[in-house]
């Protein structure tokens, strides 16, 4: 099994691409559409290097994998199935962010929360066949209901639940986020893997100024991490999470990202002008008057 990464620098997004050297089957997980808020353009710069990547090496596009609905960048899992045949996957929880955002954004009424806007809703321990590769789900809610971790062979693929061994775990402040399941996933289904199986998070930080990390073990986790070690009690882990949460600044492409990516990465129909939009709600948690004034 050989995996390439791939770094989003304006999202610190980690895209991988997993395949079989021999078989040239192939899975992508958490792809990446670029996407500029100051003028509002999309493009595809990354798809474009991921792409030039898989037929380079002769690859075979199954799976473009979601480790859940991202609030800090726009999908590529659509134009990667346009591109590739791929089928899209997501954890089956996403009907739970769908109903949620649904009415976060006033979408309209015939907008589907039963997940119908990706190929596959994966659950819990179940597995997807991808030619040569086995795909193993793993639930991690926490910071979002439905999140999964991907286990290819002696690799895990933890989107936002696990980062790297000196930065911590995800926020769990977004609607329907839980400390208190991101700890019971982590502790309960990564952490009991064996110290050997190899970490491969959704983002990295680079804390103090570092290079760029994107590979780590169970092991060096359990003993290093920041917020969370097997000895870590539960109301330690919360109390620290949700302190941290309050202080971190919301993601800069957070109701872009979302809106996008409960529609299974696709933009909504354009208006009666033939143009898209999205909706920005405005001071949704410090409410105005229409002239700004709090209320």
């Amino acid at each position: 099994m050989e995996i390439k990464a791939f770094f989003d620098d304006p999202t610190f997004t980690l895209t991988y691409v997993v395949w079989d050297e021999q078989t040239k089957d192939a899975v992508v997980i958490d792809s990446v559409l670029n996407y500029d808020p100051l003028s509002s353009r999309t493009s595809t710069e990354s798809l474009d290097e991921l792409s030039a990547f898989i037929r380079e090496r002769g690859l075979r596009l199954h799976w473009a994998l979601e480790t859940h609905a991202h609030a800090d960048h726009l999908s590529g899992a659509q134009a990667l199935k346009k591109r590739f045949d791929a089928k899209t996957a997501i954890g089956d929880d996403i009907t739970v962010v769908q109903e949620t955002f649904k009415g976060v954004f006033d979408l309209e009424e015939d907008f589907a929360t039963d997940g119908s806007q990706f190929d596959r809703l994966v659950a819990h321990r179940e597995t997807l066949s991808a030619g040569s590769l086995e795909v193993r789900a793993i639930g991690t809610p926490g910071h979002t209901p439905a999140c999964l971790t991907y286990q290819i062979g002696d690799a895990i693929f933890t989107g936002d639940a696990l980062f790297m061994d000196d930065y911590g775990t995800g926020r769990c402040d977004f609607p329907k986020g839980s400390a208190v399941d991101l700890y019971a996933s982590i502790q309960d289904h990564l952490y009991t893997l064996p110290d050997e199986t190899r970490v491969f998070p959704g983002h990295d930080y680079m804390p103090d100024g570092r290079e760029l990390r994107y590979e780590t073990t169970i092991g060096k986790s359990k003993a290093r991490n920041p917020h969370l070690r097997p000895e870590t009690a539960l109301e330690e882990f919360v109390s620290l999470r949700e302190a941290r949460d309050r202080a971190l600044d919301a993601p800069r492409l957070l109701y872009q990202s979302v809106q996008f990516n409960v529609n299974g990465g696709r933009f909504f129909p354009p208006a009666s002008n033939g143009i898209r939009y999205f909706k920005l709600p405005v001071n949704m948690r410090t409410p105005t008057d229409d002239v700004g004034e709090p209320l």
